[in-house]
């Protein structure tokens, strides 16, 4: 009798123990040469990340880190969710005499006010347009309190890789990263009214939505108000700039610069749409309306006239001001009666009994703006990487 022949695949499943394989929660890293692991559930011991790949000699504290966690921390005010959190941080590696080493650097904040009690009825029932159900479908089981890993708190992580990543810019080039509210649900703040080359944080943070237009930032509380008010909530959009950016920036096809920060930006909780430059407006032009005509400027540096590109061509950076669109969907999770299913499948219907964020786009502002930074200094070091270990061109290259 000829023997038979078995081919086992790699991966497989089987009931016997020996050969049995577990899929791993993955996705919890972003980055090449700088990379960011987030860690921690909305409703567990703590939350936080770990950084690998920053360069040493960067002076570090928690301070720095601390400034940028502050602005995204819940609770202050009506227009956020209503959980207090102080959100401090601890720096428990990576980091010698206040400058990093080059090792890890892990960054964690301790969850103090926790409500598991409110997500009881969640261990049942999925909360329409929510995570909830996905969750069950890929892993089989969840972290019902908050939400887990897909709360809006896992966002602490990004914050504080982002932080350090800001840093990093500022130290080397002098890059800005700025992000403000642009829009918020029918509220439209006019891209003529904001002067990208003189934005300043102090404006961004001069009211509670992030608007740096006060006339605008007003309607945009009424807008909140109202649906708060009615127990409902509301989308918004985030505009984000970023300035003194280096040139080169990004690789031709699969690691466009655009198509980074596509994939960095969308990842933040709530996300639903990115666009760049003149965006989805551009489609409407013609060729000859949208092309950034070339000029040699007073440095006798290549300029381009107008930036509807958004500082980014094929996708490698410019120099010019790189600018985005990020769209946020209403939060899911309302004070109204809906209907739903359980777990073990019967239709029925739910109103969340706990603390519900009106509109999450103000609050998004600092998490785009980590993950923008992310983005850059993982593209920086990439660029570094290749091109400039030999002589540059300096008629076109900068160092």
């Amino acid at each position: 009798m000829a023997a038979s022949l078995c081919i086992v695949p790699s991966l497989y499943f089987s009931s016997q123990p020996y050969k049995r394989f577990e899929i791993k929660t993955a996705g919890n890293t972003y980055g090449t040469f700088f990379r960011a692991t987030t860690f921690g559930e909305s409703h567990g011991a703590g939350i936080g990340c770990v950084v690998d790949g920053c360069p040493p000699r960067l002076p570090l504290s928690e301070a720095d880190i601390q400034l940028e966690l502050d602005r995204r921390r819940p609770g202050q005010n009506k227009g956020t969710t209503p959980r207090e959190e102080a959100d401090a941080c601890q720096i428990s590696s990576g980091i010698t005499d206040g400058l990093t080493t080059g090792s890890p650097i892990k960054v964690e904040v301790f969850n103090t006010n926790t409500r598991g009690s409110d997500y009881s009825e969640m261990s049942k029932v999925y909360r329409p347009s929510h995570a909830d159900a996905t969750y069950d479908f890929k892993y089989g089981l969840r972290s019902i309190e908050g939400g887990g890993r897909s709360s809006a708190r896992e966002t602490i992580g990004r914050v504080a890789a982002g932080a350090i990543a800001k840093k990093i810019l500022k130290q080397f080039s002098g890059t800005e990263v700025l992000a403000y509210t642009s829009r918020v649900h029918k509220v439209v703040l006019p891209e003529d009214l904001v002067d990208y080359d003189t934005l300043t944080l102090d404006q961004v943070e001069s009211n509670i939505v992030r608007c740096p237009n006060p006339e605008y930032a007003e309607k945009m509380i009424a807008a909140i108000d109202a649906v708060r008010e009615s127990g409902d909530s509301a989308g918004g959009i985030v505009t984000c700039i970023v300035r003194n950016v280096p040139r080169g920036l990004g690789s031709p096809v699969f690691d466009k610069l655009s198509a980074d920060l596509a994939k960095a930006v969308v990842s933040v909780p709530a996300s639903i749409g990115f666009e760049f430059g003149s965006g989805f407006a551009g489609s409407c032009m013609t060729g000859s309306e949208h092309n950034d005509e070339f000029y040699i400027d007073e440095n006798g540096r290549i300029r381009t006239k107008t930036n509807r590109s958004g500082g980014i061509q094929g996708g490698i950076s410019n120099g010019e001001i790189i600018s985005m669109k990020i769209a946020f969907k209403p939060t899911p999770t309302i004070n109204k009666k809906q209907k739903t299913v359980t777990r073990d499948k019967h239709e029925t219907e739910l109103i969340f009994p706990g603390r519900q964020e009106p509109c999450v786009a103000p609050r998004a502002v600092p998490v785009v703006e980590a993950m923008v930074a992310m983005v850059l200094v993982d593209q920086l070091m990439a660029q570094y990487a290749q091109c400039m270990l030999f002589p540059i061109n300096p008629t076109l290259q900068e160092p």
